[in-house]
This record gives structure tokens, sequence and C-alpha cells, in this order.
């Protein structure tokens, strides 16, 4: 998947929604980030065309195998980083909000040496 910000946020909110969700659709990931159902219709069109989600008849959004992994990691990151950045005395949600711009740019050898300094402390 291109680099694409938006996108990953898209399929992290899905992946968040399908945890508390039986169903997760296109009204459900709109009311989560505030955005018209118009637009969220336009950006599950996309990832179903770039082969990140599947859509039923029902309106019904799963993420295939490649959507998963995109939002797992990007997922992964906004947890580990939110909380480290809380441990160090940052407002929790200054922490949160750092944590979502930091999650799409760091590069996965940055990051995973941080994931290794805060397992091991």
């Amino acid at each position: 998947m291109k680099k694409n910000e938006s996108a990953e946020n898209y399929l992290e909110t899905i992946l968040m929604l399908s945890k508390s969700h039986p169903v997760v659709r296109s009204v459900d990931v709109a009311a989560e980030l505030g955005f018209k159902k118009s637009s969220v219709s336009v950006a599950m069109k996309n990832l179903r065309e770039s082969g990140h989600i599947t859509v039923t008849k029902e309106g019904f959004i799963y993420l295939t195998e490649a959507g998963r992994e995109i939002a797992e990691m990007i997922y992964e990151r906004h947890e580990l980083l939110s909380t480290w950045l809380i441990s160090l005395g940052v407002d929790a949600k200054i922490a949160t909000e750092d944590a979502c711009r930091i999650e799409h740019d760091i590069s996965k050898e940055s990051f995973d040496a941080i994931k290794k300094v805060i397992k091991a402390q």
C-alpha cells in the first residue's frame, strides 16, 4: 500500500471497531472519526479497490489480510508510543495526539529500536 496516513487511519479505525462491534459499517467509521458518511464512503471505495477491505452486500466491512497487517502495525505503534509518552510525563491527550502523528511517519527501524528499549525497561 502506498504510504497514506488517511488510509492507515481508516484501517486502524476499522480494526478498533471490529474489537467492540459485531460488524463494522461505514456509518460506524463515520461516527468514530467524526466524518461525513459521504467522505467515508469514498475512502471505503478506495480501500476496497486497493484490496485492503471487503464490503458485503449488507455493507459490513472486513479487513483483508493486507489491510489487517497495516491496521495492526499502526495500532501497535499508536498504543506503544502513546503509553511511552505518558510514562515520560506527557499529558495523556497530548501523548495520544503526538503518537497519532508519529505512528505514520516513523521508520520500521526507528520504531523497532524504541520498542526494544521500552520492552527492556
